[in-house]
């Protein structure tokens, strides 16, 4: 598939937005009350970093990236 650079950043900055809400969902999980908010936001990054490499892996797969 051959699509211009401004749809695939475009594609790229939704992958980026869908991660930040699975962050936001894996934060409030991960917190335990009277835990320590730094090991919740530790583990929204690492679940950022999965669900992007998850999603460009997808799209490269497919093709459209």
């Amino acid at each position: 598939m051959k699509l211009p650079l401004g749809v695939k950043v475009l594609i790229v900055v939704i992958c980026a937005l869908v991660s930040i809400i699975v962050v936001l969902v894996g934060g409030f999980l991960s917190h335990t009350p009277g835990g320590r908010k730094a090991a919740a936001a530790l583990f929204g990054g690492g679940v950022f970093g999965g669900c992007m490499i998850l999603c460009m892996t997808v799209l490269s797969a497919l093709g459209v990236l």
